[in-house]
């Protein structure tokens, strides 16, 4: 795996050239590292999945760097969902929403919604930007391993690049919450009380 320092000016373009290439980047998120690569690519998909050693059946989160990348990867944004986008975003809350058609099915398989989160990490929000769209989101570790919060622990297969923000501090993972009823799938940095009313 190259390895480049996120700060550096030339470590997005790097990102980008590879993701383009239907490679993986990993890179740091505001809880832990994650692995990128071009949603829409399914080539890509399948060097990911192959990775991690993770089961096809499992759906994949993306990332987004604001509400415009969300054309795309979901048919509509639901009202409750926008009001918790207007008040947690970026932060560490995942939004279930309509999955769009237009997404490969491996992302989401059998499912009609899709998991998306704006992320608190500049560094992660940036990578959306200089790629032009959304990315893939999920974890940097072996399938039922430990996350990674240092790149130097990150040893999977397949990682064309790793974008080093340095340690991550240990904190809770995202919260998990659908878009149109409101249902709390896993509690995690917010809590239930601060999306109480939304």
């Amino acid at each position: 795996m190259e390895r480049i320092d996120a700060a550096l000016p030339s470590s997005l373009d790097r990102a980008v050239q590879l993701l383009r290439q239907g490679e993986i980047v990993a890179y740091p998120t505001e809880t832990v590292y994650g692995l990128g690569v071009d949603p829409f690519n399914v080539d890509a998909l399948e060097r990911l999945f192959a990775a991690k050693g993770r089961a096809r059946e499992k759906a994949i989160l993306l990332i987004v760097d604001s509400l415009d990348q969300l054309d795309g990867v979901t048919t509509h944004i639901p009202t409750r969902a926008k009001a918790m986008m207007e008040s947690f975003w970026p932060g560490p809350l995942s939004i279930l929403l309509p999955k769009h058609p237009k997404l490969p099915e491996a992302i989401a398989p059998g499912l009609d919604r899709i998991c998306v989160r704006c992320p608190g990490s500049a560094i992660a929000r940036q990578l959306c930007s200089a790629f032009g769209g959304p990315l893939t989101s999920t974890s940097a570790n072996a399938s039922g391993e430990e996350a990674v919060l240092d790149l130097a622990d990150l040893h999977l297969p397949g990682v064309a690049l790793g974008l080093d923000g340095g340690r991550l501090p240990a904190s809770a993972p995202s919260t998990i919450v659908d878009g149109v009823s409101g249902a709390i799938l896993r509690e995690g940095a917010i809590g239930r009380d601060q999306l109480a009313g939304h």
